[in-house]
């Protein structure tokens, strides 16, 4: 598989952007402590058959650290830029972690854009259904990192032992290729890479906002697969149900926070056919089922 990487200027943001393969787009949007390279082990068997765009977001990796704009609402403002930029009119989208608020608002702002919306381990702000989840508060470094320049002041010359501790647990203690880990590391050292990174928490309350007022005047018409692992497992899924038209759902057991480096073969095996061109059998059939853990 060759890889290309590009520099995107796009809703007034340079992006590094990673491209692969030829076909229908399809956008993978990362999370915390990632860059594109989250998706080093899912890019060969997406671009044997689709245009495989995988941006680093807005201020994450070698694209440009602003000073703001990490709500979810400018995210997807990017997101949409970017496809446009490259040409694309139409996109599947797959959104994890901290690209699955973004991956949803442009879902639900461009329904003509985004043929099929697939989101993973991620919570969509506020919404009702996370309850359970959420019974004994949110994980504790939502707020380490929200409060402004304190995390940053912490970490930085740390950032190494920090990242890797991400890196087991959303692998249940496997880890990751060294190269990948090297790679995750570079992107996140030093206090301005922190500042950007932590940015997206410190956003989450503007983004919860966007989020209700989104869900507030209209419901999310594009066919959309929720994923879950641990330990997010299917509390989007019952998030996304009242709001949305035409969804499935998984949970991947034995499967950690970060699914595309942990368990690449069960991620694509779901994608594979929920991606295929509208009219397959594979992509009808994926809407029938629900909650089936895999």
């Amino acid at each position: 598989m060759s890889v290309a990487l590009r520099q995107v200027k796009a809703n007034g943001v340079e992006l590094n952007v990673a491209l692969a393969g030829e076909g229908p787009a399809v956008l993978l949007l990362h999370g915390f402590p990632h860059t594109w390279q989250l998706w080093t082990h899912v890019l060969d068997g997406l671009a044997g058959r689709y245009r495989v765009i995988a941006p680093d977001l807005r201020g994450c990796g070698a694209s440009a650290r602003t000073a703001g704009g990490y709500d979810a609402g400018t995210l997807a403002a990017d997101a949409e830029a970017l496809l446009d930029a490259l040409g694309e009119t139409s996109a599947a989208v797959v959104g994890i972690d901290a690209g699955t608020p973004p991956a949803f608002l442009l879902a639900m702002r461009r329904p003509d854009l985004v043929r099929r919306l697939v989101v993973m381990e991620s919570l969509v702000g506020r919404l009702p259904g996370a309850e359970e989840f959420l019974a004994h508060s949110a994980p504790w470094w939502f707020g380490f990192h929200s409060a402004p320049g304190l995390a940053e002041s912490v970490l930085t010359g740390h950032e190494d032992r920090y990242i890797e501790w991400f890196l087991d647990a959303g692998t249940l203690g496997q880890g990751v290729d060294p190269a990948v880990r090297d790679a995750f590391v570079h992107a996140y050292t030093g206090t301005e890479a922190l500042r950007c990174a932590f940015s997206y928490y410190r956003a989450l309350p503007e983004s919860s906002r966007q989020i209700q007022e989104a869900v507030r005047t209209a419901r999310l018409t594009v066919p959309t697969m929720a994923i879950g692992a641990h330990p997010v497992g299917s509390a989007l899924e019952q998030q996304l149900r009242p709001v949305t038209d035409h969804l499935s759902g998984h949970v991947i057991e034995n499967c950690g926070h970060i699914i595309p480096l942990h368990r690449p073969d069960r991620l694509l095996a779901l994608l594979e056919p929920f991606l295929a061109p509208a009219g397959s059998t594979g992509s009808r059939g994926q809407l029938q089922h629900h909650g089936r853990r895999q």
